[in-house]
């Protein structure tokens, strides 16, 4: 398959490219610096300079099968008016300028599939509910990125293109939100946020690059799909697990204000949650390759 990336020098599409390449595909990352993406990852890369501002080159995208796209400015980083509006512009202008170069290609050089991030954002704070792909997206920040996000990408379908959006969970990796929580708990001073209650729909690195190959390859595959370990679990169970792996007591109460004092508004995402499932993902027989919290942990952190 010959596949175009973008976002490939990220957590995600750096670990993508290598798997793709790593299986024979031909890979193509769209980056803002095409040199330095090409000796970071060891494949061809072409210049997007300015996402939100101009489409990227068409010839970048012409004769590929696929493309899976993940720009985004961070979301978890403290929000003013300037940072929400790169969070979402980043987002929207960059995914409509994206479709933007589909349409101009001739229909007989398009990509036949486009994959393109979302995220769980999308269902806003909903307490305990399970959520599966049909449930209604909610009305904070997160979700209105999240729903607009998505419905840049939307016209990539009237092009008669197979279009899949990945509602992508908090990922453990070594960096990331992970990373974030790691000196606080490497030091004994982890421990559940806000009371522990709200839900923490995790995945490990390793199924979200294997479920946007399957979904790459899996021509059932359509519109919103869950990127979420089988079975959320809630903050407090997270913070304890951690605290196993790394040997170091995970019981410090973390109050909701000191978070919301460090993250203003932002802290909304850290404070609430969703109990997102992969329903979509289940249905059309993935296979996860760590369903388990503490096996992921444990592989997140080196500690296996």
């Amino acid at each position: 398959m010959r596949v175009a990336v973008t976002g490939a020098t990220g957590t995600i599409g750096s670990a993508l490219v290598s798997e793709l390449h790593g299986r024979g595909d031909e890979v193509t990352a769209l980056s803002r610096d095409a040199e330095r993406a090409t000796q970071m990852l060891g494949v061809p890369a072409e210049q997007w300079a300015a996402p939100t501002r101009e489409p990227p080159p068409a010839d970048a995208l012409r004769g590929r099968d696929a493309v899976v796209h993940l720009l985004g400015e961070p979301i978890a980083q403290r929000w003013t008016e300037d940072s929400k509006r790169e969070i979402l512009e980043s987002r929207t202008l960059g995914t409509s300028n994206l479709v933007a170069a589909l349409r101009s290609l001739p229909e007989s050089e398009r990509p036949r599939v486009l994959v393109s991030q979302a995220g769980t954002g999308f269902y806003g704070a909903r307490g305990d509910e399970r959520l599966d792909e049909s449930a209604p997206a909610g009305d904070d920040f997160a979700a209105r990125v999240v729903v607009e996000w998505e419905a840049a990408a939307g016209p990539a379908a009237e092009l008669g293109m197979r279009v899949v959006t990945t509602r992508t969970g908090p990922v453990l990796s070594e960096g990331g939100a992970l990373g974030k929580m790691l000196p606080f708990f490497k030091l004994g001073l982890g421990g559940p946020v806000a009371g522990g209650r709200q839900y923490f729909s995790w995945i490990h690195l390793d199924d979200v690059v294997g479920a946007i190959v399957f979904l790459l390859d899996t021509e059932a595959a359509r519109g919103p799909v869950n990127l979420t370990a089988p079975e959320p679990v809630t903050n407090k169970d997270f913070s304890h697990t951690l605290g196993r792996v790394l040997h170091r007591p995970a019981f410090a109460p973390v109050p909701g204000l000191a978070v919301k004092v460090l993250y203003g508004e932002m802290a909304v995402i850290v404070t609430t949650g969703q109990r997102a499932i992969p329903a979509r993902l289940t249905e059309l027989g993935y296979a996860f390759r760590r369903p388990e919290l503490e096996d992921a942990l444990r592989e997140a952190t080196e500690r296996g």
